[in-house]
């Protein structure tokens, strides 16, 4: 891949949060970098403070839950700086409730955002893409693509619907569009606004499951995948705990997660709800890459620099989990 200086990078969801910082980082690097979003204030601040840092950038408003506004935002990005090297698919909206006190409008728009969208994002970007020869595609999920938990139950539906996509999407271009990576980021918690944005219908302002990691962990992850794609990445070591857990013993796991509604208890903060959030509406504000859990995050992600962003290492630690899954698998004897 050509190095971030030299590419042309979108990404949805940059108004806050994850995009937001990564797309700041690709700016220190030089990159020409489209911002998609639908909170436009913050999208204008996000684009000056790239221009700042010594990239290049373009504001495009956008809502990806509509597919004529991925239409336009690819048409503006190409526009504007002739090409699309890599697109990331981040956009996100969340709701905390259980199912029955969902509406069905509340369930359809965060499958349209957060599964939708980046179903239409990849189908926008891709004759783009194409064209270019190498280039990248990044979807954005979570360790929730692997593993769901209580209160999430559509949030989870659509990380699910991703990383199924994300497969698929990978097999279709590897025959004839070899050089278009098809990467799948699969996050554990992150310090982000999602869950103040997020709608609350448990009396409390969400909260993420710990431990938690910072923005910049992602985006440091994401920029690698820019330039060095691989097909699937673990950001964070919570979440690979949480999906190998989920490969030895769901019904262990599930337990885990009963007890003492444990589950529940630690996506519930202590502060109240402000009754305000981005779920049909855009956020109002400059936006910020962090959230408000700082003091309990992580801003770094040991696992994640040692073995995931080095695939022959990660290679490795398949070894172990192989011996352990196959003594586990096998029938043991009678006596």
């Amino acid at each position: 891949m050509r190095p971030l200086s030299d590419q042309v990078v979108v990404i949805t969801g940059a108004s806050s949060g994850i995009g937001r910082e990564t797309a700041l980082s690709c700016g220190m690097r030089g990159a020409s970098v489209v911002v998609a979003a639908r909170n436009q204030t913050a999208l204008e601040e996000v684009a000056a403070e790239i221009d700042r840092l010594g990239g290049r950038a373009e504001v495009v408003v956008t809502d990806v839950a509509e597919w004529p506004q991925l239409e336009a935002l690819v048409k503006a990005a190409v526009g504007r700086f002739g090409r699309i090297d890599t697109w990331i698919n981040n956009a996100a909206v969340s709701e905390y409730a259980v199912l029955q006190e969902m509406t069905p409008a509340e369930i359809e728009r965060i499958i349209r955002v957060n599964l939708l969208g980046q179903l239409y994002g990849c189908k926008a970007a891709l004759p783009y893409l194409q064209r270019e020869g190498d280039a990248v595609l990044i979807n954005v999920a979570s360790a929730l693509a692997k593993r769901a938990v209580p209160l999430q139950t559509a949030y989870s539906a659509s990380k699910h619907g991703i990383k199924g996509f994300t497969e698929a999407l990978r097999l279709e271009l590897r025959r004839d569009w070899p050089n278009v990576h098809v990467c799948l980021a699969l996050l554990s918690s992150i310090n982000t606004p999602l869950f103040s944005n997020a709608r609350s219908k448990v009396g409390r302002k969400p909260s993420p499951i710990p431990p938690i990691y910072e923005p910049s962990v992602v985006a440091n992850a994401l920029l690698a995948l820019a330039e060095h794609p691989q097909d699937e990445i673990t950001v964070g070591g919570a979440g690979k705990l949480l999906m190998v857990m989920e490969r030895i013993s769901p019904a262990l796991l599930d337990f885990y997660m009963l007890q003492g509604n444990r589950a529940v208890r630690q996506q519930v903060s202590s502060d109240p709800d402000d009754a305000d959030d981005n779920l049909f509406q855009a956020s109002r504000g400059t936006g910020s890459s962090e959230g408000d859990f700082g003091e309990r995050s992580k801003s770094e992600s040991l696992y994640t620099e040692i073995f995931e962003l080095h695939p022959k290492r990660k290679a490795l630690l398949l070894i172990p989990a192989a011996v352990l899954l196959a003594r586990l698998a096998r029938p043991r004897s009678r006596s």
